[in-house]
């Protein structure tokens, strides 16, 4: 019987998952499982940055409702992994992580003074929902497949197998592996359906009944379902911050967040709340008064595949463990049985609907500025004009990914990426990369500062390697902008308030050098421009669309309205413990 070895038998338990992607640097501690998978059929796609394989996986995940793969080598390749590892976590994507270690002999525990050598199971285990060493080729499918259950079992996150490089390129006898059906939960969970008619019960009795989602409808890949579901019930949806888009921006019944007191009045007026997939975080005010409605006055009704998240924040009238979209499906069937006060309902959203319309005037006011160098404003204006409905946007950057929010409308569900929990500097570059991997064609373009951008800028020739087509507008004003407008006002209130911007010297650590990011996209074989006005901006980017190359688009923004981005009050209040039960 012909031999194998440890990375074989990784290769083929993923490609019985369906992996064809794997995003990491190559090294000849794990030379077997590359050389199994790319003769597998799969694909490698190799940054110049660990964390940056990461956060790929986690971008590939998330738009495409697979598992993301990423891996990294002992010591020094796992150390570079780790903050890719607590964003993806703390973000809830379903990506594992295979790492290798030094030869079993000499680690868990460190024999003491080992070459590129800590417990990276250890570390990885705090950070990760599992984390193991599979020391022994044995055990390898025994615990990868323990790895692949944590991965599908409730809220997404990353697991993470640690490997011996002699057991990923050693010699072993083949192994019986069974399919992933026969060892994981295959099938999405379904609803109880006593559960479902209760919900469909009180939805339907409801006065003006709400949704909000979270990011299990991207996971679910649900975003038929819930804009049917809304239509049915006449029903208004609010996001999360990560979820915004799953319902598309053009629907009347879309309350997207960047409308902050339009949303919390509606939270107030709806008395039954659907909550799909969302736990109700701090950028959700925890669901709390003045926010949200009081408990007692708001019935809500809470779906999530995490048995932790239910009740967990905010307590509901419903408690259901089941996959949103098979709820969803559920529930539909359900209510088309029912008679509803569905002319009632548009009547209270046609007046809530005004102070969306109120604020949507007052935001745009800032498109009548067409100076030079750029309103931030008008990056998101630009792109809403030139690319497709379907353009995939990342937001990356403190007062960058504000200005982004709040300008580009998403027409088209599921087309939204950023790190919305983490607020991560840098994780746009990897996160714009993983989306044209995971939709080849697709326009993909990642709005960014110049701070974010300064993360990873190597990556540009990851991209030119592998022909993914991004481009990234780097919003650049050669500051920490988020950070200069909070000290300004920490240290000197008043004369920020008359003065917009202070003299250099009244803040700390807040001013960034001249890059010449056009020159910079050219040095590394990408397409560079600059543009410090709306009409070349526009050039720009039509130029950037229609030629092949990735892209860098250097936009001069005003420094000191940059610093103003909008909503900033809100943000800040949205770090406070609000006030109420």
């Amino acid at each position: 019987m012909a031999g194998t070895n440890g990375g074989a038998i990784i290769a083929q338990m993923l490609a019985a998952e369906g992996v064809d992607k794997i995003f990491g640097i190559v090294d000849g501690t794990y030379l077997q499982l590359i050389k199994a998978c790319v003769e597998g059929g799969m694909e490698l796609i190799t940054p110049r940055h660990e964390s940056v394989a990461a956060q790929m996986a986690g971008a590939y995940a998330r738009l495409t409702g697979k598992l993301g793969v990423c891996i990294a080598s002992n010591g020094p390749g796992v150390a570079n992994m780790l903050s890719g590892v607590a964003v993806e976590q703390v973000e809830g994507n379903r990506v594992l992580l295979i790492t290798s270690s030094r030869r079993g002999a000499i680690t868990y525990p460190d024999r003491g003074g080992a070459y590129q050598c800590f417990d990276q199971v250890g570390v990885i285990g705090a950070m990760a929902k599992y984390s193991a060493c599979a020391d022994q080729a044995g055990r390898v499918p025994e615990l990868l497949r323990a790895a692949l259950r944590a991965a599908w079992d409730g809220r997404p996150g990353v697991v993470h197998l640690d490997v011996p490089e002699n057991v990923i390129n050693g010699e072993c006898k083949p192994l019986g592996l069974p399919a992933p059906e026969r060892y994981r939960r295959s099938a999405p969970l379904a609803p109880d359906p006593e559960q479902v008619k209760q919900a469909a019960e009180m939805l339907a009795g409801a006065a003006l009944p709400m949704i909000q989602a979270g990011s299990g409808v991207i996971h679910a890949q649900a975003y038929a379902e819930l804009a049917e579901l809304a239509e049915l019930l006449e029903a208004p949806v609010t996001t999360s911050w990560g979820a915004r888009g799953v319902l598309s921006e053009d629907s009347p019944l879309a309350w997207p967040m960047v409308h902050i007191k339009a949303v919390n009045a509606l939270r107030n007026e709806a008395d039954v709340a659907l909550v799909l997939g969302s736990e109700l975080g701090e950028t959700d005010w925890w669901g709390k008064p003045p926010y949200w409605a009081a408990w007692d006055q708001q019935k809500m009704i809470q779906v999530d595949i995490d048995p932790q998240v239910l009740g967990r924040i905010r307590p509901a009238d419903i408690l259901a463990l089941a996959d949103v979209k098979e709820f969803m499906q559920a529930l539909i069937a359900e209510l088309r049985e029912r008679t509803m006060p569905l002319e009632e309902r548009k009547a209270k959203l046609e007046k809530l609907a005004q102070e969306k319309v109120k604020d949507r005037a007052k935001l745009d006011e800032k498109l009548s500025d067409v100076g030079s160098p750029l309103m931030t404003a008008q990056v998101g204006a630009v792109c809403n004009r030139v690319l497709e409905p379907d353009a995939v946007y990342v937001f990356d950057g403190g007062n960058t990914a504000v200005w982004g929010n709040f300008y580009v409308k998403l027409a088209t569900p599921g087309c939204q990426l950023g790190t919305h929990h983490m607020g991560h500097l840098g994780a746009g570059t990897g996160q714009a990369l993983g989306a044209a991997a995971a939709r080849p064609g697709a326009q993909v373009v990642c709005i960014t500062g110049d701070g974010a951008m300064g993360f990873h800028p190597q990556e540009l020739e990851t991209a030119v390697r592998h022909g993914l087509k991004v481009i990234f507008i780097v919003c650049a004003d050669q500051q920490w902008g988020m950070v200069k407008i909070n000290q300004s006002f920490a240290l000197h209130p008043v004369q920020t308030m008359l003065k917009k911007s202070l003299e250099p010297g009244k803040t700390f650590g807040t001013e960034l050098g001249p890059i010449a990011w056009e020159e910079l996209a050219f040095s590394l074989g990408a397409f560079g421009a600059k543009a410090d006005n709306p009409e070349d901006l526009e050039k720009a980017l039509r130029a950037a669309v229609e030629q092949p190359l990735p892209a860098v688009i250097h936009a001069v923004v005003d420094p000191v309205k940059h610093m103003w981005a909008p909503g900033l009050i809100h943000f800040k209040a949205m770090h406070q413990e609000p006030k109420g039960r």
